[in-house]
């Protein structure tokens, strides 16, 4: 029991999405993040992309206060790293190379998915008695429980982030770079933002897309013919195909998202001469745009940022979302409108050597991420009367 009376909060193992009623978890899901709903994660493992098999073993988290189910998060027990986007493959050689086991480690996160967003989906009667080193102590247990040599949450926001902050935690930083909508009514109204010369440039490649005959359509999930999201798949695994590694998604998983998500989805496709060469698969929220997976056959000029980037700017304008995410990396961002903004993710080392090894390596990579932000705001195309 707590101080107040209450029960000591626990942690229950899940096998499956499929062991928790729909209902149960997204009750626990707000503002209409798609990416934690139970539908998503069960197209995940309803796919086989999320299993055993493919080193995804399912392990999510429920909390609870006694007999009442009081929070869950995602989350699996991992055999490698690929498909996080917070790289650990020096940890895990070090540990190899000392003749320690890294693997597995428990995994708090959305596959495949660098988005920020929450990942401890819990009741405000457990916020309210959790404390960081009372959360600490439920993962380190959890962890155990789970036979792991490590946990870690990766991409929170700032809800769950206060429940994670303590002097000697393992956090770590990342950057990444999202455009924001200052209430804007058209693309024009964004660009009229920028310096003269950046402006020009946005246009110009954009001109050169158009000139080359390509033309855009744009699908809500609903609303997608067959063959079009046939093409779609085509283009996402040839991204792969072309480094020469198997797409993390196949085509069943996106099939039972566009089933079971539709309003949610928004697929833009690039046409030359009326044929399918290109497409970018986007999802929403409340407030947020995500870009997320696209794909080509054919190269063109600047068609990547016409597709990705400015297309997804546009569907953010026109449905007055005040953020697009579009994914991880890509310094090419910075100059075409998106900010640099931090990512974090925290993590608890059961090994102490290595624990004292990676507090250290933390604590600089920070302050290098920190400058790092610094020196690409001052490269920002904003007027100056409009940064800052």
């Amino acid at each position: 029991m707590t101080e107040s009376g209450s029960p000591f909060p626990s942690i229950r193992f899940l096998g499956s999405i499929e062991d928790i009623a729909e209902s149960d978890w997204d009750a626990f899901v707000e503002g209409g993040y798609p990416f934690l709903k139970h539908r998503f994660l069960r197209a995940l493992e309803a796919s086989g992309c999320t299993t055993a098999d493919t080193g995804w073993r399912p392990m999510h988290l429920t909390f609870w206060l006694g007999e009442r189910l009081a929070g869950v998060a995602p989350a699996w027990l991992k055999t490698h790293s690929r498909g996080e986007y917070v790289f650990d493959w020096a940890w895990a050689d070090a540990y190899q190379r000392y003749g320690e086991p890294y693997y597995p480690k428990l995994l708090v996160a959305v596959p495949f998915t660098p988005c920020q967003g929450p990942r401890l989906l819990l009741s405000e009667a457990l916020r309210a008695q959790l404390t960081p080193s009372i959360l600490h102590q439920l993962m380190d247990g959890a962890c155990e429980s789970a036979g792991a040599h490590s946990w870690h949450i990766l991409f929170p926001d700032n809800e769950s982030q206060r429940l994670l902050d303590r002097p000697d935690a393992l956090h770590r930083l990342g950057c990444q770079f999202h455009w924001h909508n200052a209430d804007f009514r058209a693309f024009d109204d964004f660009l009229a933002q920028l310096t003269s010369r950046k402006r020009k440039s946005i246009r110009r490649e954009r001109r050169q897309v158009s000139d080359s005959g390509v033309t855009f359509r744009r699908f809500r999930g609903g609303e997608t013919p067959e063959h079009v999201l046939s093409a779609f798949y085509v283009f996402y695994r040839a991204t792969y195909l072309k480094r020469g590694q198997p797409p993390y998604l196949n085509e069943h998983f996106f099939r039972q998202l566009f089933d079971v998500m539709p309003d949610q989805l928004h697929l833009v496709m690039a046409l030359k001469d009326d044929v399918l060469i290109a497409g970018a698969l986007f999802l929403n929220d409340d407030n947020t745009l995500y870009g997320r997976y696209w794909g080509c056959l054919e190269e063109y000029d600047f068609l990547h940022f016409e597709t990705c980037y400015y297309q997804g700017i546009e569907l953010a304008i026109d449905h007055g979302w005040s953020t697009f995410d579009a994914g991880a990396q890509g310094e090419h961002k910075l100059i075409r409108g998106f900010e640099p903004v931090l990512t974090h993710s925290w993590h608890g080392i059961r090994h102490p050597a290595f624990r004292e090894a990676i507090t250290q390596f933390l604590v600089e990579e920070a302050e290098h991420v920190r400058h790092y932000v610094d020196e690409a705001r001052e490269v920002l195309p904003f007027r100056q009367e409009n940064s800052g």
